[in-house]
C-alpha cells in the first residue's frame, strides 16, 4: 500500500489500527468526533472525587497478548501497568461472610482445579469437569445451557465469569464467547493473571499511542464527526465531516472505520453492525482515611450481591455492576443506589462500621457492550467489506472474542494487515 491508510475513530480499536499501520510502514490518518481519545476506555479528572478515575473498570489479563504487543508498539511505560505475580481471585460471599481464593496454577494442565481450597468454595470436583462442556460449545448455546443454571458451580463460578467477560447473565450469553477467553487465558495461570493501571487506563493505553502518533508525525485530529461515506462502485471515494472539508480518498488510499456499533449502523446500517447492547454500572468512592485499604486485595469479587467486583485504586474504591439492567436494584434511584453498594463494600471489605467515604460518584456506561448473545454473536460483522478499500475494527466486529479491550485492540491490528 502506497497511499494513505484513513481511520476513523480513536478508541482502542483505532489507536491499534493506527500503531500496527505504522509498524508496517503506511501513512496514516486519525480523525476522532470527541475532543479526546479511548473511547469506552478512557480517563479523566473528575471534579468531585478530585481524582483522575477510568470510566469503566476493564480487566486486562497477562494472556492478552494483543494488549501486549500493542503496548510495545505504543512504547508505553513498563510501570504503567502492573502484572500480578499470580492468577488469585478473592471471592466472599456477602450475605454468609463466606471467602475463597480461585487460585490458578502456572503451566499448561489447570491441576488447580482438582483442589478444593483453589477452586470455589462448595464446589465440587464434578461441576469443574463438567465445565469440558464448553470446549464443545456451539453456535447457539448459552453457558447456563451448558454449565447449568443452578447450584454453587452457577453462583459462584459461572455467574460472576460470565457477568465480568460476557456482560450478561449465563442464561443469556454466549457460550463460544467465553470458551475463546478460556482458550487464551483460563489455561495456564500464566495467562490469567490480573494486569492493573496503576495511574489509569488513559495513562497505561491511550495517552503512549497518542505520543507515539504525534511523534511519527500522524497526531490524532479531534473533532472530525463523521456524516457521510461518499461510493463510487466498489470504493470509498469521500469522508464527510460535519466540520471542514471533505476529505478525498484516492485510489490508493484505504479506510477504516473504527466506530462505535451505533454510530457505524448509522451511517452504513447495511454492514449489520449490532445495535443491542448491555450496560455497566461503575460507582467509585473516595474513602476518608485510605490507610484502612492497605491490605485490601486490588480485586474483591462478591457474591449475592449487587455489586459484583470491587478494585482497590489507592483512595479510590471502584466498584462494577455488569449487565446493570439484568440485576435486581441496578436502577435504583441514585441516592438509593450509593447507599447500598456503600453498604455492600463496607461489609465486603470488612470496614468498621462508621467508616464512611468523602465522595461518591455513579457512573453508567448504557453501551458498554453488543448484546453477546449466541444469535448477536453469530450476526458479527466481519472486517472485510463490500468496499474494496474498506475495513472494520471494533470490539464488536468478528474478532472470535467477546468485547472486550482485547478484542478492540485485536481487531485494530487486523485492520491494519487487511488495509495493508
Amino acid at each position: 500500500m502506497t497511499g494513505t491508510l484513513h481511520i476513523v475513530g480513536a478508541g482502542l480499536a483505532g489507536l491499534s489500527t493506527a500503531l500496527n499501520a505504522l509498524a508496517l510502514g503506511q501513512r496514516v490518518a486519525v480523525y476522532e468526533a470527541a475532543g479526546q481519545a479511548g473511547g469506552r476506555c478512557r480517563s479523566y479528572h473528575d471534579s468531585r472525587l478530585d481524582r483522575v478515575i477510568d470510566n469503566g473498570n476493564h480487566l486486562v489479563l497477562s494472556g492478552n497478548s494483543s494488549v501486549q504487543a500493542y503496548r510495545r508498539l505504543a512504547k508505553a511505560p513498563d510501570d504503567t501497568m502492573v502484572t500480578a505475580e499470580a492468577a488469585r481471585f478473592p471471592f466472599v460471599v456477602l450475605a454468609t461472610d463466606e471467602r475463597w481464593v480461585v487460585d490458578m496454577n502456572d503451566g499448561p494442565v489447570p491441576w488447580w482445579v482438582f483442589i478444593a481450597k483453589r477452586r470455589p468454595k462448595g464446589v465440587g470436583l464434578g461441576d469443574m469437569i463438567r465445565a469440558v462442556r464448553l470446549l464443545l460449545a456451539k453456535e447457539d448455546d448459552t453457558i447456563a445451557g451448558l454449565c447449568g443454571g443452578e447450584g454453587p458451580a452457577y453462583s459462584r463460578f459461572w455467574e460472576p465469569m460470565s457477568m465480568a467477560v460476557i456482560n450478561l447473565p449465563p442464561e443469556k450469553a454466549s457460550a463460544q464467547l467465553m470458551r475463546a477467553t478460556a482458550l487464551e487465558a483460563w489455561r495456564d495461570g500464566r495467562l490469567a493473571r490480573p494486569m492493573f493501571a496503576p495511574q489509569g487506563l488513559g495513562n497505561a493505553l491511550v495517552e503512549p499511542a497518542l505520543e507515539a502518533l504525534s511523534r511519527a508525525g500522524y497526531p490524532v485530529q479531534f473533532g472530525c464527526l463523521l456524516k457521510n461515506i461518499g461510493r463510487e462502485g466498489q470504493a470509498v471515494t469521500r469522508l464527510e465531516f460535519a466540520r471542514g472539508e471533505p476529505v478525498e480518498v484516492g485510489a490508493e488510499d484505504r479506510v477504516v472505520l473504527a466506530l462505535p456499533a451505533h454510530g457505524l449502523a448509522a451511517l452504513l446500517p447495511e454492514m449489520g453492525a449490532p445495535t443491542e447492547t448491555s450496560s455497566i454500572l461503575n460507582a467509585h468512592f473516595l474513602l476518608q482515611d485510605a490507610a484502612l485499604l492497605k491490605d485490601q486485595p486490588p480485586i474483591l469479587g462478591l457474591v449475592s450481591a449487587l455489586t459484583q467486583w470491587i478494585f482497590i485504586k489507592g483512595d479510590i474504591i471502584s466498584l462494577t455492576i455488569s449487565a446493570a439492567e439484568y440485576v435486581e436494584g441496578g436502577d435504583d434511584v441514585q441516592e438509593q443506589l450509593i447507599a447500598k453498594l456503600w453498604a455492600e463494600t463496607r461489609r465486603a471489605l470488612a470496614l468498621p462500621a462508621d467508616t464512611n467515604y468523602a465522595e461518591a460518584r455513579l457512573v453508567r456506561e448504557k453501551r458498554a457492550t453488543f448484546l453477546q448473545t449466541p444469535e448477536n454473536a453469530a450476526r458479527r460483522p466481519k472486517q472485510e467489506t463490500a468496499y474494496t478499500n474498506l475495513f472494520l475494527a471494533g470490539d464488536y466486529v468478528d474478532t472470535g472474542l467477546p468485547a472486550t479491550i482485547e478484542s478492540a485492540v485485536r481487531s485494530g491490528e487486523r485492520a491494519a494487515r487487511l488495509a495493508a
